[in-house]
This record gives structure tokens, C-alpha cells and sequence, in this order.
């Protein structure tokens, strides 16, 4: 007996760690690209002028969006078919060599416009393997999992995630206060991303050793004669993806207005210090990761719906006062605001994972989370701070538009999650 005990607990935290160092990379990446993308303009771009160089250093990181649903078929397929193991080993080398090269591209000053089409091609690979890497990661953590747990190692995904934005962020920061400004735009925003280098080995170095569970090679087996998974998916499981990609879409636009967004909507329209914002975003970032997983364990005590709807109806409730105490334009009140929400957004973030695996069987699992969750995040996740600032200007200038459309989306995703089963006792095929 002591046999067998030891080695499964050893198991689970390597899975644990080979799940989550994929989404600290992926997030990582976009953290230090945001920090920088002023930065990058000025070295692929004419100088001429610096909005268009600001614009052209976010098209080319939204262009790696446009990719999402593209890597979650291709990453779907090989997760169905070949393995979760094979499928992730690809992603976190096809996230970790490019975010590794960026740091050594020459610059427009050297070889022209070729320095711009070369960031944008490794910008899209980037954009592949993030298609398949979040999706991948969840369904390889909650079908690792022991039943009763499913929900608290699935939340370890998306706590991976705020953990590469808290990383990337204090990297930046580091860097930033450190160099002078002639030292960044020579060589120093160069450093963060070779240092992406390191969390990629690390993360191969944790899934190199992993194998595919035995459920997974039976049903490999049992499936070789069938049709592919994406066919398989789109024929029998087109209802399950729709009520993935409406809770997807509620779930992106929390995360990137909150934090994403906001620190820059309140200094941009409400002239709230950049250092407060950005000094309460930080903090609630924080609490935000040592919530998730504990709202991933009560979850599994109590089940996924309730949490859920708790999440969902205390953003609807909420949002409009919380962002009225953030216009008082104080430090705390700010704080205040983001702590609260950060409570509402880790149940929310600590739901999602097991409940989207959940809902689709074995055999299509990787295909149909990659393609309904990546659809939703690129039409409606990352386009959350263009959409909310394209709110304000064509409402004239009411600055309340971003609060409306975040309860809009929890409204629709309440709706949807009434017509979901619980499936916290549900057997995994």
C-alpha cells in the first residue's frame, strides 16, 4: 500500500507544475509585450509618428490573437489523438522559442521593414500554440485529478496565469527602474523576453517526464477507426460549445477589463494617478491568486453552479457602485474596488476550468475546449479594452460604458448557466 501511495502524490504536483507553466509563459509573454509595446514601436516601426507606432506594436500582438482559433483545431486534434502530453510539449516550445527570439531581432533601423515581418511571424506562432496551451493545460490537470479534486487542480491553470502576469510585470518594472531610458530602447527591453527562455525550459523540463493517464490510451485505441475529432465535435457537441463560448465570453471580458484594462481607463478618463492604479492592481492581483485555488476547493465541496452563479450575480450587482467608489478618485477607494472584485473574478476563475472539461466527453475534449474557448477569447476577450474605449466615444463621452458592458456579458452568461448540469459527481469517460 505504501507503495502505491507515494508515487501517485508525486505524480499529481508534477502535473500540477507541468500543467500551470505553460499559462505563466503565455501570460508572461503578453504582460512583458503590454509593458513594452511603446518600446517595440519605435524599434520595428518608422519613427514618423508614435501613435501609429503604438497601434502598429498592438495590431501586430492582436494579429497573434487572430491565431487562437486556428491553434485550438490544430492543438485540439493532436490532444484528441496523438496525447495531452504530445500536445502540450508543442505548445510551451512553440510559446518558449519565439518569445526567446524576439529578443534577438534586428531592428527596423537595421534591415528595414523585414524587422516588422519578422516580429509579426513570430508573433503568430505565439498566437498557435496559445491556442492550445490554456485548453490543454485544464483538461490534462482535471482528468489527472482524483474525482473529489477536480475543480481545485483545474483552478491551478488559471492561477498559473496571474502568476505570469504578476512575474511580468515585476520583471518590467524591474527592468524599467533599473535602466535609463536610452538603455531600454538600445538593449534593455531586449531581457525580459530572453528570460522567457528560462520559465519555457522549466516548463519542458516537467512535461518531458509525463505520460498519458491509461484512461486516455484506451480510449485512443478504442476511437483510431472513428471520424476525427473536430468532425466528431462539430456533429454531436455544437450545444455544449455554444454554452462554453457564452460563459468564455463573460469570463474573457472580466479578466481583461478588470485587469487588464482598467488601471489605464482610470488614468486616461478619470485622472487617476498611474502609480495608484497600477499599485492597487497589483495588490489585488495578489489576493486574486491565493483565492483561486480555495474557491477551486469549495467547488468540489459544494459544486460548480453555485459558485458560478454566486460569481456571475455578484458582478451584476456590484459592478456599477464598485466602479462609482473607484471614481472617488482615492487611492483606497480604488483598492477597495479591485479587492472586491478580485473576490467576485476568483470564483469565476476558479469555476471555469473543471466545468468546461466537464462538458465534453473524452474523446473530443482538447477539440471542443480549444475551439469554443479560443472563438470566444478572440472575438470578445481580447478586444475587450477597444471595445470598452469605442463605448465611451460613441455614447460621447460616457465614461460608465465599460461597467454596462461587464454586466451585460455576466447577464448573458447567468442565463446560460441555468441551463448547464452540475456535474461536480459526474464521472469523467
Amino acid at each position: 500500500m505504501m507503495k502505491n501511495t507515494v508515487p501517485s502524490t508525486k505524480i499529481d504536483k508534477k502535473s500540477l507544475f507541468a500543467g500551470l507553466s505553460g499559462n505563466i509563459l503565455e501570460w508572461y509573454d503578453f504582460t512583458v509585450y503590454g509593458f513594452f509595446a511603446t518600446v517595440i514601436g519605435s524599434q520595428f516601426f518608422p519613427d514618423e509618428d508614435k501613435v501609429v507606432q503604438l497601434i502598429s506594436a498592438f495590431g501586430v500582438f492582436a494579429a497573434g490573437y487572430l491565431m487562437r482559433p486556428l491553434g485550438g483545431v490544430i492543438f485540439g486534434h493532436i490532444g484528441d489523438r496523438s496525447g495531452r502530453k504530445k500536445a502540450l510539449l508543442i505548445s510551451v516550445m512553440m510559446m518558449a522559442i519565439p518569445t526567446t527570439l524576439i529578443a534577438f531581432l534586428p531592428t527596423y533601423e537595421q534591415i528595414g521593414w523585414y524587422s516588422a515581418l519578422l516580429l509579426i511571424a513570430l508573433r503568430l506562432l505565439q498566437g498557435l500554440s496559445v491556442g492550445g496551451e490554456f485548453t490543454g493545460s485544464i483538461s490534462f490537470l482535471v482528468e489527472r485529478a482524483p474525482k473529489n479534486k477536480r475543480g481545485f487542480f483545474g483552478s491551478w491553470s488559471t492561477f498559473g496565469v496571474f502568476g505570469g502576469m504578476l512575474l511580468g510585470s515585476g520583471l518590467a518594472s524591474i527592468v524599467t527602474s533599473v535602466l535609463s531610458t536610452a538603455e531600454l530602447h538600445d538593449y534593455g527591453w531586449r531581457i525580459p523576453f530572453l528570460f522567457g527562455a528560462v520559465i519555457g525550459v522549466v516548463g519542458l523540463y516537467f512535461r518531458r517526464g509525463l505520460s498519458d493517464d491509461e484512461h486516455f490510451e484506451k480510449m485512443k485505441e478504442k476511437n483510431k477507426s472513428q471520424k476525427t475529432p473536430l468532425a466528431e465535435f462539430w456533429a454531436n457537441h455544437k450545444m455544449q460549445a455554444l454554452k462554453v463560448m457564452l460563459l468564455s465570453w463573460g469570463f474573457g471580458v472580466s479578466v481583461y477589463l478588470i485587469f487588464i484594462f482598467l488601471p489605464s481607463y482610470l488614468h486616461t478618463f478619470h485622472n487617476v494617478k498611474l502609480d495608484d492604479a497600477l499599485s492597487a492592481h497589483t495588490i489585488a492581483l495578489i489576493v486574486l491568486m491565493l483565492l483561486i485555488p480555495l474557491f477551486g476547493i469549495l467547488t468540489d465541496k459544494i459544486g460548480r453552479k453555485p459558485v458560478l452563479l454566486i460569481s456571475l450575480i455578484g458582478f451584476v450587482a456590484l459592478t456599477y457602485p464598485l466602479f462609482g467608489l473607484m471614481f472617488e478618485n482615492t487611492f483606497m477607494a480604488i483598492l477597495m474596488s479591485m479587492l472586491v472584485f478580485s473576490l467576485l473574478e476568483a470564483m469565476f476563475q476558479a469555476v471555469m476550468p473543471a466545468l468546461m472539461t466537464e462538458a465534453f466527453p473524452a474523446n473530443v475534449r482538447y477539440t471542443g475546449l480549444s475551439v469554443s474557448y479560443n472563438f470566444s477569447l478572440a472575438l470578445f476577450g481580447g478586444t475587450t479594452p477597444l471595445i470598452c474605449t469605442w463605448l465611451v466615444k460613441v455614447s460621447g463621452g460616457d465614461v460608465w460604458m465599460p461597467a454596462y458592458y461587464l454586466i451585460a456579458t455576466c447577464v448573458i452568461a447567468i442565463i446560460t448557466a441555468l441551463f448547464i448540469p452540475e456535474t461536480f459527481k459526474k464521472e469523467l469517460d
